[in-house]
């Protein structure tokens, strides 16, 4: 997502003569936009499809509700992270595999960075989007647990794969919440240096 000039809801609808914004990325920007300057809360999907200058059926095109704006193109991002995983060296240990495919993952282009830290603080602080989460994050768990237990010989449902997939969460959470709160801290540091701790605790397997 690449920022944009706040010309594009400055209050007059785009259809006022402006563009009509008709990609998953221009209701992406508009939407972040408008949950920054309204709320989350405060902001309806008609507002956003007023604010893109199209119909609100529209908007049902490219996303299935608010909640999924804000999430982009999940399931894209969900097949890059096993596509960075599949890529590992098969001779690495388990975590290393891990914490480098991770790190990779939420590698960002600076010029997305402001847009990226908008999204997660959305989505680790907003009520109404931890419903969304829960899933989202199970589909993110399992990718890692999958990946583990491939590497163990082991079924994804016994519990050392389970516990990684938390694990690894978790950590990733801790990070992030980090870099929110910290506006020097280095997102790819961040997440290096738990998973590196969470290495100590579950060791080269």
């Amino acid at each position: 997502m690449e920022p944009s000039s706040s010309s594009l809801i400055a209050g007059v609808p785009a259809r006022s003569g402006r563009p009509r914004a008709t990609s998953r990325a221009d209701l992406e920007r508009i939407g972040f936009e408008l949950f920054g300057r309204q709320g989350f809360d405060e902001t309806t999907v008609d507002d956003i499809a007023s604010a893109a200058g199209i119909a609100r059926r529209t908007f049902f095109r490219y996303f299935s509700s608010k909640n999924d704006l804000v999430w982009g193109d999940f399931e894209h991002q969900l097949a890059r992270l096993r596509e960075l995983l599949n890529a590992a060296e098969p001779s690495s240990p388990v975590m290393d595999a891990l914490r480098e495919a991770v790190v990779e993952f939420n590698r960002y282009d600076v010029t997305e960075v402001p847009w990226h830290r908008q999204r997660m603080e959305l989505i680790l602080t907003v009520p109404t989007l931890q419903a969304d989460a829960t899933l989202r994050y199970a589909s993110w768990r399992a990718i890692i647990t999958e990946f583990v237990a491939k590497r163990m010989g082991l079924s994804p449902s016994e519990v050392l794969p389970r516990l990684f997939g938390h694990t690894l969460l978790a950590a990733a959470i801790a990070a992030y919440e980090h870099w929110l709160a910290e506006d020097e801290a280095q997102l790819g540091d961040l997440l290096d240096v738990a998973i590196r701790q969470v290495t100590d605790g579950l060791g080269k397997v």
